[in-house]
């Protein structure tokens, strides 16, 4: 198999600010497995160089269906829900904890 990409979500906290870090990488390996790996061990540097902030061992990954260019999608994951559009956004993206910026429309 060529080396192909991947997307990969790694769960970080941050002692210090109260807060949890969402990060996505993309990686270009040649399987699933060694996309993992890596960007296992890229949080875990990247948590090594911050204070307070500790990888939580919590990795996703997502085989890419084309090379990264504007408007690829990076990184996807579904969850089976019977909630419904504003429940499970509130439940899961807007708990009001988030420390995010509003875009005007």
């Amino acid at each position: 198999m060529s080396d192909e990409w991947f997307g990969a979500r790694c769960i970080f906290r941050h002692a210090d600010r109260g807060a949890y870090e969402e990060r996505v990488t993309i990686w270009r390996a040649a399987s699933f497995d060694e996309a993992v790996a890596s960007a296992e061990a890229e949080a875990a540097a990247y948590a090594g160089h911050l204070d307070n902030v500790e990888f939580t061992g919590l990795t996703q990954a997502f085989h890419m269906f084309e090379a990264p260019a504007s408007g690829a999608e990076v990184f996807s994951l579904m969850r089976d829900s019977e909630l419904d559009p504003d429940a499970y956004l509130n439940r899961f993206f807007d708990t009001g904890t988030e420390r995010q910026q509003i875009v005007p429309s």
